[in-house]
């Protein structure tokens, strides 16, 4: 897909990935960026920027762990700006620790990183596959495909992402629905500040400005898997290839990482 010329949203748009993919959407040519964060002021402000490089900025406050909350989003947009195009679901939250976390955590980190990408597929799936198309660019995480330690929410929630997007694209492909999912390592955002030092930046801490750039080169190509830590491929072969040695790494890496565990 080329973005130029269409309309785009994106979720948890205030900053971070969001915020670089709005104004990089806007520096491609799209139309229109409706910008949605649980900070109202903070999409308005990425709004702001996408209107300065060109495009239409829309700025909304929208909780996606609601979905009454983002299907307004998804009819407001429709009816107000246009057809969307390209939904780009990338709220995310991360929870630390294992099954100990309370249920209240459990259910939170569920519902943003899970449930808002099915609500957003059941209310905008039907819509684009009755005109013919239309893309999701979900995003997950390297943990989403290896695991995460120190927090077993997050890997969770991260793997059941993955899951629904293979599903969306092997289910929807025949009706025109392209899907793309974003599984990167440390990217420079408000939920890994301060934590320059954790596991995840093992192979270093990217600024969300290059993973913008690199959603946006899978979406041109259409391409499912979107790894801008290269590392994350090879790491993903071992794992399939022996998976007991992988098991063995990991478990090194959280005695160095999450040395309470043990």
């Amino acid at each position: 897909m080329d973005i130029k010329d269409r309309i785009v949203v994106i979720t948890g748009a205030a900053g971070g990935i969001g915020r670089a993919l709005a104004v990089a959407c806007a520096d491609a040519g799209a139309r229109a960026v409706v910008c949605a964060d649980r900070d109202g002021d903070g999409a308005a402000a990425t709004a702001d920027q996408v209107s300065a490089a060109g495009a239409r900025g829309v700025g909304r406050a929208v909780n996606v762990a609601r979905e009454d909350e983002l299907r307004a989003l998804i009819d407001d947009t429709e009816d107000q700006v246009g057809p969307i195009d390209l939904f780009c679901s990338n709220a995310g939250i991360s929870i630390a620790g294992g099954p100990e976390v309370d249920n209240e955590g459990w259910q939170r980190i569920w519902d943003i990183n899970v449930m808002a990408h099915v609500f957003a597929a059941r209310h905008l799936a039907p819509r684009m596959i009755a005109r013919g198309g239309g893309y999701f660019l979900n995003t997950a995480s390297a943990a989403g495909l290896l695991s995460q330690v120190g927090s077993a929410p997050y890997a969770v929630t991260k793997h059941a992402a993955v899951g629904l997007a293979e599903w969306l694209a092997l289910t929807y492909g025949d009706d025109g629905i392209k899907v793309s999912v974003l599984c990167p390592q440390a990217v420079r955002t408000n939920m890994t500040k301060g934590k320059e030092d954790h596991v995840a930046s093992v192979d270093g801490m990217m600024e969300p400005e290059p993973v913008a750039l690199a959603c946006l080169e899978a979406i041109r190509q259409e391409t499912f898997l979107v790894l801008p830590h290269k590392e994350v491929l090879q790491y993903m072969r071992n794992k399939t290839d022996n998976y007991d040695r992988w098991i063995g790494g990991m478990r090194k890496l959280n005695r160095r990482f999450n040395p309470k565990a043990d």
